[in-house]
């Protein structure tokens, strides 16, 4: 029973993830459902998270095309920010950085349903395909501001993780010309980076539960491969406000849980 609860779990967690950048939303909870302590599940879906974002990866290719560049020089700030994040997480409590989580997740989803008009397209408007208006687009520039907003977003996904992925979506759409299919494809290439070093170091150090987190990957692989077929069939403003309520939601959520 649990095996199939996580499994499924898994497949929400992926889809929610490669569309909204909210895997956690559903997958930390049926963690938490299963009795194991909140530390223990934060690194076990942490470890399991990989396995969404190499799904979303594979299924991501035409939206990744021209952003290697942009992908490799965040990473090169987002992974040491995971690396900081985890170790926190294991040696320093948590109570505090509750408090302020609700207000970088609200921060986030509000950034992403007011972001800026690009020149890219047209009212952010999409065609049918996310590999969308050229083959070969022109290279994109990367502000300090998001390579800066990179590093503090790993030290948050590695502590916490829960909506790092409406924050680094946020950054990209608000300091960048991409469209929302890109922007998306580069937050979960970053994400899955960073999230990569912090899953090592738990697997290490961390009390990871390796038997929920099987089924969990698996969900996590089978879903996180079929997100990016919604992505780019679905039209971006739309897209952009039901990510915008879902991180709005979460932070509602947790800022009751935090301060009531």
């Amino acid at each position: 029973m649990t095996f199939a609860l996580l499994l499924l779990a898994g497949i929400g967690g992926g889809l929610s993830g490669s569309i909204a950048g909210l895997a956690s939303l559903v997958s930390y909870p049926a963690l938490l459902a299963t009795g194991i302590s909140p530390i223990s599940a934060n690194v076990t879906n942490t470890v399991a998270l990989i396995a969404s974002g190499a799904g979303t990866l594979a299924g991501s290719r035409p939206e990744l095309r021209g952003q290697g560049t942009l992908v490799r020089k965040l990473l090169l700030w987002a992974v040491p920010g995971g690396v900081v994040g985890s170790v926190l997480l294991l040696l320093t409590p948590s109570d505090s950085f509750e408090k302020v989580v609700p207000v970088l997740i609200g921060g986030a989803a509000l950034a992403v349903l007011f972001r800026r008009r690009t020149q890219e397209l047209p009212a952010d408007e999409i065609p049918h395909t996310a590999a969308d208006v050229a083959a070969d687009p022109p290279p994109v520039g990367t502000p300090k501001a998001l390579l800066v907003g990179s590093f503090a977003v790993g030290v948050y996904g590695g502590y916490f993780g829960a909506a790092a992925g409406v924050m680094i979506l946020a950054l990209v759409l608000g300091l960048t010309s991409l469209s929302l299919p890109r922007a998306s494809a580069v937050r979960t290439a970053v994400l899955t980076g960073a999230n990569a070093v912090a899953a090592l170091y738990f697997a290490i150090f961390g009390p990871v539960n390796w038997l929920y987190c099987l089924p969990l990957a698996v969900g996590f692989l089978v879903g996180g491969r079929i997100g990016p077929l919604v992505v780019r069939h679905a039209p971006a403003g739309p897209l952009r406000v039901l990510i915008a309520l879902a991180g709005l939601g979460l932070a509602v959520h947790l800022a009751v849980e935090a301060y009531l």
